[in-house]
């Protein structure tokens, strides 16, 4: 029977390979789920300073305008304000409905006057949160009005609380689908593939049934028709071997790209100090400013690393028998200096000015470094990557008013842009600027 037994060898020949060829590609895409979900559950994901928001808020505003907004909040309001929990200043989640639209754009420009008006609200957040001075903010009504879009779209649209806290962004994602979107892609393939595999087993075993009370087999057809599963076969199987090699190359492959975008990167380093110096306690609970310890930030390129002698200018009195204090003294008498260990640490191809940012941007600590005055260990929080100090550049404005230096430039860009100076107007991305 030629004519059956093509058939035969055609069902049993074709249809279980084809099971096992599925099955393999059913293990490849549950191993592809299980990575991505991995991946979400485990990596920390940041905001990159050029990462905007892409989804329209529910009472509708524009995608634009919420991406302006986020812009706005990440140089502006971010070193002291979180959306769903308090910093140095309060949660913003809400703002727009305990206070009216009027109040907020006066609070912004200037919190000092509202507070002196004798405005109840404003006295009350001014107690609160330790009589800390809020920065005066020039920004227009529209870009107030973006900001709290951007607001109301974080708080309504819940994110990973770690974008919430990290601010601003370790590495560019590009425009890669979002993990909960490939997670559904993966679920459905894997669905399907199921389903399909359950139907073929089907097919198979009502026609091995079927075939299996035929008399008129003969030995051969019936080898075909009772051949069992052959794990040995399978495993040697050019199918089975293909997809395994394929998984492993694509394995292999993102595991390299992943180790690329990662060079040089040290974005949470937090080496153990000589001496457990906190800066949660000394800038944090005793408010000491920065620029006291560091003095040469806003008069140098660097903001130097404090001596000993500025320790002793509080610890000569206090805290005189503790065993880290011990270790300052220890250092004074024998003449050498404390080894610290450095956390920021640029490439020598990287030329980075402190006073440049801080006196003259008049950049907040925070800004580059995080909250440092809650940190117990000072860990590295931006990614200082070239596309994070490019983003900073590209998106923040200089303070021009009552400096005669930029009337000129602003006159000139006034006649071919309707934007506010930034700073990549003046130069900022010049290669020179930076690489000299």
């Amino acid at each position: 029977m030629p004519h059956d037994k093509f058939h035969y060898e055609f069902m049993f020949g074709t249809l279980r390979p084809a099971c096992l060829s599925l099955l393999s590609l059913l293990l490849f895409f549950l191993l592809s789920l299980n990575s991505v979900q991995g991946q979400t559950d485990s990596s920390q994901v940041e905001i990159s300073p050029d990462n905007t928001a892409v989804a329209v808020t529910s009472d509708g505003t524009d995608e634009a305008v919420v991406a302006e907004g986020e812009k706005l909040f990440n140089t502006n309001c971010r070193a002291c304000h979180a959306v769903d929990k308090k910093l140095i200043g309060p949660a913003l989640a809400g703002v727009y409905d305990r206070r009216d639209l009027d109040w907020i754009k006066l609070f912004i420009r200037n919190s000092q006057a509202v507070i002196a008006s004798g405005d109840e609200y404003a006295i009350d957040l001014f107690e609160e949160y330790n009589k800390t001075v809020m920065t005066p903010f020039n920004l227009a009504d529209s870009e107030i009005e973006s900001i709290l879009s951007f607001i109301k779209f974080e708080a309504e649209n819940v994110t990973s609380a770690a974008q919430t806290d990290a601010g601003v962004a370790s590495t560019d994602t590009g425009n890669q689908a979002p993990s909960s979107f490939l997670s559904a892609v993966l679920i459905g393939l894997v669905v399907v593939l199921a389903l399909i595999l359950v139907v073929l087993f089907l097919i198979i075993g009502f026609l091995t049934k079927f075939l299996q009370q035929r008399d008129e087999l003969d030995e051969a057809d019936r080898d075909i028709v009772n051949q069992k599963f052959n794990l040995t076969k399978l495993v040697k199987s050019p199918a089975f071997v293909g997809i395994v090699a394929f998984v492993f190359g694509i394995l292999v492959l993102k595991s390299v790209i992943d180790g690329l975008y990662q060079v040089g990167i040290q974005q949470g380093y937090a080496p153990k100090q000589p001496i457990a110096f906190s800066h949660k306690l000394h800038a944090g609970q005793f408010e000491i400013d920065c620029n006291y310890c560091h003095t040469g930030v806003r008069k140098s390129k660097s903001a130097n690393i404090p001596s000993a002698n500025i320790c002793m200018n509080c610890h000569g009195q206090i805290l005189t028998e503790s065993l880290e204090i011990q270790k300052i003294y220890a250092a004074i008498e024998n003449d050498r200096p404390i080894e610290w260990v450095r956390v920021h640490n640029l490439p020598d191809l990287a030329y980075f000015n402190h006073e440049q940012h801080v006196k003259v941007g008049d950049q907040e600590c925070q800004t580059c470094h995080g909250q440092i005055q809650e940190m117990e260990v000072v860990e590295q929080f931006a990614p200082l990557t070239m596309g994070w100090c490019i983003s900073c550049h590209k998106e923040t404005k200089v303070d021009t008013k009552g400096n005669a230096y930029y009337d000129n430039l602003v006159e000139l860009h006034a006649q071919h842009s309707n934007e506010p100076l930034k700073v990549e107007d003046i130069g900022g991305l010049e290669c020179a600027k930076c690489h000299y």
